[in-house]
């Protein structure tokens, strides 16, 4: 990873505009690729490419989501004209899983050991191999969880003592109405889920439709309790 002073960074992107920290995150690291699953993401996919072309791309492919979805990832591709990677699951270990507790555990024993499997190995995985990487995550996606995240960190749930990974969050301080606002101006491919009343979209037995003015997390794992609704992608991050 090429020299970097986190603390320098922090300073100069805070509350810069995303157009600012992306070109930042860019210019800074070669190795670094952006995680697209949602309406956020392929902002920062339209936003790169005016910046660079050589993007890398990839999507986490749990194998639970709506067929939507998968038609979704296949509209970025070719609207864009990109590669996006697909990180899949480790076949053994989600072998082990279903096979001990089955398809719908998360049901009774709440979501996080299937999403460690599902999302956090995969990403895991392709992490190591990265300086730094970028996500659409926003402060008001999660009120409870995501308030103190900077734009730009060190990634603590994902760093080793050998490996240190920067996270760079552009889209931190908009809004949902500020993203909708871009995919409407710019023409940007959305998932067809959101005419139907889904907000935050992930696999499908454990994200529903909420009703108007529902907070996006509502239809997260919905039979839990409590409002830190996080898969374990970025929960653990701090500044």
């Amino acid at each position: 990873m090429p020299a970097f002073d986190i603390n320098q960074f922090q300073i100069q992107l805070h509350n810069q505009k995303p157009r600012k920290i992306l070109q930042t995150a860019l210019e800074s690291f070669d190795n670094i690729a952006i995680s697209f699953s949602g309406a956020e993401d392929v902002i920062l996919i339209d936003m790169a490419l005016a910046i660079r072309k050589n993007i890398q791309v990839f999507s986490l492919d749990t194998g639970r989501l709506h067929p939507q979805t998968y038609q979704f990832i296949e509209a970025v591709r070719k609207h864009y004209g990109i590669e996006i990677e697909l990180l899949t699951p480790d076949r053994n270990m989600l072998d082990a899983f279903v096979k001990q507790k089955g398809l719908f555990s998360f049901y009774e024993d709440g979501h996080q050991e299937c999403c460690g499997i599902r999302k956090v190995e995969p990403l895991r995985r392709k992490l190591a191999g990265l300086d730094a990487w970028i996500t659409g995550q926003r402060k008001d996606q999660s009120l409870n969880t995501r308030q103190t995240v900077p734009e730009v960190e060190i990634d603590s749930t994902f760093s080793t003592p050998s490996h240190t990974l920067v996270k760079f969050n552009p889209l931190l301080n908009w809004t949902s109405a500020q993203v909708w606002d871009h995919i409407e101006a710019y023409q940007v491919p959305y998932n067809s889920l959101h005419a139907q009343g889904y907000i935050s979209i992930g696999c499908e037995p454990c994200t529903r439709a909420v009703l108007p003015n529902q907070h996006e997390r509502v239809g997260r794992w919905w039979w839990e309790a409590g409002n830190k609704k996080e898969c374990g992608l970025h929960a653990n991050n701090k500044q």
